[in-house]
């Protein structure tokens, strides 16, 4: 069995608080006062605090004196014939006591009836305010999906890109090999060969220069997107470990940012592949002239 959370001295200090403040002493509104525990079990330490407090002990009752024995037995006899008086009082009486019982135990029952009407009051005050703290985290796990799929798609149209650029760069590279095959046939111009091959490898030159500058903008674009998507995926990951902690359901919305997370990670994978090759060739293409 496990132990209680908060001694029957903190639930007790948090009732009288309670009573102070003009407040209700219900299982819930001690629940909050104390931060915890069984309302249940908080409502019942509380009422047997103050049965034990309105308790009170019965004196004892005296015995009669030996001489008072004797003058009950003596007036036995007179006392016989008042007995059906006394009969008729004590019905009287009985029936007026089991009167006053039946009110005391209506009046009580009325009572404990209210008392569970505030409890089902608070109760529902707290569950309306775990709904409302769920549905806002959720609102917020759906903003942060939502700007995920544009991440992604940004990163497929920057995966395009890449693969174009790349395209660029093998026909610039055939281009300067052509060049130089040309230069080869026209020994016999050599010197106007010399100059038109010059002034078109400055443009290719300058042509690579510009790819590559682009080329290496949007990797850094690429990779601030990459750090963006990161921390909305651990910002996602942080609202969906709060939104369990309120509502089971919420776990299914962690485990597809999850996937989200999963296919964010082969996305960029595939990038910083295409951006080596890119790398790669752009080096092949310096090296070669």
């Amino acid at each position: 069995m496990r132990p209680a959370e908060f001694s029957p001295e903190e639930i007790v200090a948090a009732g009288e608080a309670l009573v102070a403040a003009g407040r209700n002493v219900t299982g819930f509104a001690l629940r909050q006062k104390v931060g915890g525990g069984n309302p249940n079990r908080l409502k019942q330490v509380w009422d047997e605090h103050l049965a034990a407090k309105n308790t009170t002990e019965a004196e004892p009752v005296a015995e009669l004196p030996v001489e008072v024995a004797e003058e009950v037995a003596a007036v036995t006899k007179s006392l016989t014939e008042r007995l059906a008086t006394l009969a008729v009082e004590l019905n009287d009486k009985a029936v007026k006591a089991a009167e006053r019982r039946v009110a005391e135990v209506l009046r009580t029952a009325g009572e404990q009836r209210e008392q569970a009407e505030r409890e089902l009051v608070d109760a529902a005050q707290t569950v309306d305010e775990l709904e409302t703290r769920l549905d806002e985290s959720q609102a917020e796990v759906e903003s942060l999906e939502r700007r995920l799929s544009e991440a992604q798609s940004h990163g497929q149209a920057q995966a395009v890109e890449l693969a174009q650029l790349r395209e660029r760069l093998v026909a610039t590279e055939q281009a300067a090999r052509a060049t130089a095959d040309a230069h080869e046939a026209v020994r016999s111009e050599l010197d106007a060969a010399r100059r038109d091959a010059g002034v078109k490898i400055e443009a290719l030159r300058g042509e690579l220069a510009e790819q590559k500058a682009k080329a290496a903008a949007d990797a850094q674009a690429h990779a601030d997107y990459r750090a963006r998507m990161e921390q909305d995926a651990a910002r996602i990951t942080e609202l969906l470990g709060q939104a369990k902690e309120a509502r089971h359901d919420a776990s299914e919305a962690r485990e597809y940012a999850a996937k989200l997370a999963g296919q964010l990670e082969a996305v960029q994978a595939q990038n910083a592949t295409l951006l080596a090759a890119v790398q790669q060739r752009s080096d092949r293409g310096s090296g070669g002239k």
